[in-house]
């Protein structure tokens, strides 16, 4: 039986090749592709059945830069030229491990494809592929995957999260006051008082408001100028930025390994993700700071809760997966506790997600994305990665082109500016 044929039917598909033969799609074949291979059987078998491939001659254009769309697109058999509308081109093969990942799988394609070979390729619909999220994704409830059923640090946090004996870490009071005072139009002068009432802060923020993120000839002396020059809004959001490094400490030598590997992401995620925003002009670059920090902020009471266990109770890989599976949904728990607005409080549920599409405009989400992926560029194989310009968010830029070489650029740009957020954030 089948639950897919009003999504499966797309008017805008091009007919396929009349002396071509389409082929039947395998569940084998569909398991190797991302993240299709994510769905449950059920839909796996759903999509066997009713799927065909698509073919396409050689020399054939199989999209247009700039053109819109309602699918992604997968390489099953042949090879395709991809090119910008900069002209840099990058070649996807059948077999190989970009080939596993969409083509595109945005609201318009930001590359254009020419058919090398006779082609055979694999449509299917964006409202299916963000069906896979919404599945997937209860926010703030704990579903544990089939393969960590076994898991038993996992089974043992799901039961402790779900009596709501989790301890959700709590927001510095200095960020809790100065956000109440900024809601009832406080003055500059005033909330210079406030943060001046803890002297870390004050200079931390003065560091800040003179580093390179913040171009300027006269650097600020005191914490009303640093206010004065960056603003109420980005000084809240810089403060609470700032206060959320306390929450990433712990006394315990396994805990601490891992929260320092995740702040010190998380910072650089964030400097990229400022970067990002000022570039494109489409998200508050403060507002998306703050959102790269706070994308992986679940992991730390699941950490904390691990180290109270006996060390013989789990592996470190036990650990490393389970911590996956958890991060997000406590992340969005914490957020939601913390009142921040729907913007941000979805992201730690999302920012993993290549082909998250939640929205039809640049979000905060996005831009996390799209820094995480600059991010493990510079410390993950490439092959396991999707090319940037394959995911949904890249379509969504509009002053910015993104493809896998500007996007190297991108980063030697911002070493400056990325280099010295990791400093002001770090001590």
């Amino acid at each position: 039986m089948s639950f897919l044929p009003a999504f499966l039917k797309n008017k805008k598909n091009p007919p396929p090749v009349n002396n071509l033969v389409s082929e039947n799609i395998s569940v084998e074949r569909l398991k190797e592709l991302i993240p299709i291979r994510n769905f449950n059987s059920e839909k796996l078998e759903a999509f066997a059945t009713n799927l065909k491939s698509e073919m396409h001659l050689k020399g054939s254009i199989l999209f247009h830069v700039g053109e819109e769309t309602d699918s992604a697109l997968y390489l099953l058999k042949g090879i395709i030229t991809l090119s910008d509308d900069a002209g840099k081109t990058y070649e996807v093969q059948d077999g190989t491990a970009k080939s596993r990942f969409p083509l595109c799988s945005g609201a318009k394609h930001t590359t254009t494809a020419l058919a090398e070979t006779d082609v055979s390729l694999l449509r299917v619909s964006q409202k299916i592929m963000a069906s896979r999220s919404a599945a997937n994704n209860h926010f703030s409830q704990i579903i544990i995957p089939d393969e960590l059923a076994s898991n038993p640090l996992l089974q043992s946090f799901a039961e402790h999260y779900a009596n709501e004996k989790l301890e959700i870490p709590t927001l510095p009071d200095i960020a809790v006051k100065l956000r109440n005072a900024i809601q009832q139009d406080v003055s500059v002068v005033e909330a210079a008082k406030i943060i001046q009432l803890d002297p870390v802060m004050s200079a931390k923020l003065i560091e800040l408001a003179n580093c390179p993120l913040y171009v300027c000839a006269s650097p600020a002396k005191s914490c009303f100028e640093a206010i004065n020059r960056i603003g109420l809004n980005a000084t809240r959001n810089l403060v609470i930025s700032l206060s959320i490094h306390h929450i990433f400490k712990s006394r315990s030598p396994l805990v601490k390994k891992f929260l320092d590997k995740i702040w010190k992401q998380s910072i650089y995620i964030s400097a990229i993700s400022f970067v990002l925003a000022k570039t494109s002009r489409q998200a508050n670059p403060e507002e998306a700071l703050l959102a790269g920090l706070i994308c992986d902020l679940g992991a730390v009471p699941f950490l904390h809760f691990a180290d109270n266990l006996p060390k013989d109770y789990y592996t470190e890989a036990e650990l490393t997966s389970a911590l996956a599976c958890v991060k997000g949904p406590i992340g969005y728990k914490i957020l939601l506790e913390w009142g921040f607005s729907e913007d941000f409080i979805k992201i730690p549920i999302y920012s993993d997600d290549w082909y998250q599409n939640s929205s039809e405009e640049l979000s905060l989400t996005d831009i996390v994305v799209l820094s995480r992926l600059h991010s493990d560029m510079g410390r993950t194989d490439l092959t396991n990665l999707p090319v940037i310009t394959s995911i949904p968010a890249a379509s969504k830029l509009k002053n910015y082109t993104l493809s896998p070489e500007l996007s190297l650029n991108l980063l030697h740009d911002a070493k400056q500016q990325i280099n010295e957020a990791l400093k002001a954030f770090s001590t």
